[in-house]
């Protein structure tokens, strides 16, 4: 059976008409989602009759809560062995998926999510193994190393899922998904979610599904018409100095900074404090009597209230404050559908709104994805510069004179002035000036002039320079060697996949790829840090160890012609 870009039905319009668990039901309104999207209204309750299901779905769906919650549903909290597995492509996925889960289910006792991945500690994941857990979240390099090790036991499991399941073969899993797939128990429920549907997705499903329910979700534009949507490149660190220029300069009543961990809301609405704006921060550690205050606060805003709330994605989930009429992404969302609920925050009640999102030069594979996803073209917008910052602070210091005038109170002021003028022969105008220095506390006034670039030389760089430094936004590369070629039958898939899930790198952090007969050259950053590559001492590509290590000059003068490996670009 299948079902073509579902409607939700005319039945069920809310979770309630879902035959979900109450726990489950109280979290998601926590949450605050009101109503299922179109995939979850038509696969949740063939998830909680027990039939399994094909999704074919993009982010941004809602994808991830369609059989998050009919799995806490139904899974058991009085046992603590591994009752459903959750297969992700990448660790960023792997963890978006179990924080999905935890908060969902959030008020269900006893429950154990882990997630376990590539660049992870091991002590963690096995103390976490040890102690067990309902639901495990990973990618397929370290289940399967988990599996080989004999720590992880799937003999109970009776929910899969393989989360974007084309993604996962591209990156060369399709071995190690089948491994997984055989280690399971014949009988489990099954869901299956890609973005499309190639030969091999449809092998598997054949395979290891039975009569699936099929649903074919397309993402709608998620993003409401009435939001502006802007982005500027900028590097990591020069964020802060960036994000103060946008609020010196940008018109805005209230605004949401959004972070990604919970130190960093801490950690920049205190730095937008010292630089004297109304900032306060909001996170899941932050009490519930708190959050309300601050929330009350940002409502109000004014001289009491604050205009600026930074916020991770869980702790801003359901907030409706008719003010805030910016969001800004600090951090640019590693999915698609978090960058959604970001910037619907703002533009509420019919108003318009602005999102602005920051990106690096690295993380410019996330703004195209989002783009793809909520099929809408971001504008460019240019940062701030120092004369608009200055130009603005003279236009601000002029209004707060003229609104000073008005208040209660300047008669005695201008007596006290006027005084003063009198008895020490000084003009009003340098008085002044002399009142308004001593209120900046001797901080400046205006921002100084930037540098002037470096100019960039004229030298020709050697070859081996140029060879390392080839891409233009990126890090130096450098060519390392692994000890796996054509006779392992692997393609540059099966090594991208090890190794950025292992050494918790990204596509981007790759250049060429050369496979030999018994070996192959992978060039990555040239200065990979040292905890990534002690991550990668056991790291396995068809249970052979990689041996990763630099190339060295005996290691080219050996290679001979019949050996010389193919070469393919990636990323």
């Amino acid at each position: 059976m299948a079902i073509s870009d579902p409607s939700p039905p005319a039945g069920p319009t809310t979770f309630g008409d879902l035959q979900i668990h109450p726990s489950v039901l109280r979290a998601i309104a926590a949450v605050g989602y009101e109503s299922p999207t179109a995939i979850q209204a038509a696969t949740i309750p063939a998830l909680m009759a027990g039939s399994d299901v094909v999704g074919l779905a993009q982010t941004g769906t809602g994808k991830t809560a369609a059989f998050a919650i009919p799995i806490l549903s139904k899974i058991d909290v009085t046992s603590t062995a591994t009752q459903a597995l959750i297969l992700a492509p990448t660790r960023e996925l792997a963890l978006q998926v179990a924080e999905a889960f935890s908060r969902y289910g959030a008020h269900l006792p006893k429950l154990n999510v882990l997630p376990i991945y590539g660049g992870s500690s091991y002590a963690v994941q096995l103390a976490g193994l040890r102690r067990g857990a309902q639901i495990i979240v990973g990618t397929p390099g370290r289940v399967i190393d988990h599996l080989e090790r004999g720590t992880l036991d799937l003999s109970r499991v009776d929910y899969l899922v393989l989360d974007e399941a084309d993604e996962m073969l591209a990156m060369g899993f399709a071995d190690d998904v089948e491994r997984i797939l055989s280690d399971t128990p014949e009988y489990k429920q099954v869901a299956l979610f890609s973005a499309t549907m190639p030969p091999t997705i449809r092998k598997i499903t054949t395979r290891y599904l039975h009569d699936p329910l099929e649903v074919t979700s397309k993402a709608k534009t998620a993003t409401a018409e009435n939001i502006s949507q802007r982005y500027i490149q900028v590097a990591g660190p020069r964020k802060m100095d960036a994000l103060t220029r946008v609020l010196e300069v940008e018109p805005f009543e209230a605004m949401i900074v959004f972070v990604r961990t919970k130190q960093a809301t801490e950690e920049v609405a205190e730095k937008l404090r010292a630089r004297g704006f109304s900032a306060a921060a909001i996170n899941g550690d932050i009490p519930q009597q708190q959050r309300e205050r601050t929330i009350t606060a940002l409502r109000e805003g004014g001289p009491k209230g604050i205009d600026i709330l930074v916020a991770t994605d869980v702790a801003a989930r359901g907030l409706d404050v008719e003010r805030i009429s910016h969001v800004l992404n600090y951090d640019i969302p590693h999915d698609t559908e978090s960058y959604v609920h970001r910037i619907g925050r703002t533009g509420r009640a019919g108003r318009s709104g602005a999102a602005l999102l920051f990106v690096s030069p690295r993380e410019r594979h996330l703004l195209k994805a989002i783009e793809k996803a909520t099929r809408q073209t971001m504008t460019e917008a240019e940062l701030p510069t120092v004369e608009d910052v200055n130009a603005q602070r003279v236009a601000n210091f002029s209004d707060s004179i003229t609104d000073a005038l008005a208040r209660p109170g300047v008669d005695l002021f201008r007596k006290l002035v006027e005084d003063y003028e009198r008895e020490h022969d000084v003009p009003m105008a340098d008085i002044a000036a002399a009142l308004a220095l001593q209120s900046r506390d001797g901080e400046a006034f205006l921002l100084a002039p930037e540098p002037p670039p470096e100019r960039r030389s004229e030298t020709k760089k050697p070859v081996t320079d140029q060879r390392t430094e080839r891409r233009r936004n990126g890090p130096a590369l450098s060519t390392y060697r692994i000890s796996v070629g054509k006779r392992h039958k692997i393609g540059p898939g099966a090594i991208v996949g090890a190794i950025a899930n292992e050494g918790g790198l990204h596509r981007s952090d790759f250049g060429h790829i050369s496979i030999g007969a018994d070996f192959s050259l992978v060039e990555l950053p040239a200065k990979l840090p040292r905890a990534t590559l002690k991550k990668l001492e056991h790291t396995r590509i068809s249970g052979v160890l990689i041996d990763l290590r630099p190339e060295r000059p005996a290691d080219k003068a050996r290679r001979s012609d019949s050996g010389k490996p193919r070469r393919k670009r990636v990323g």
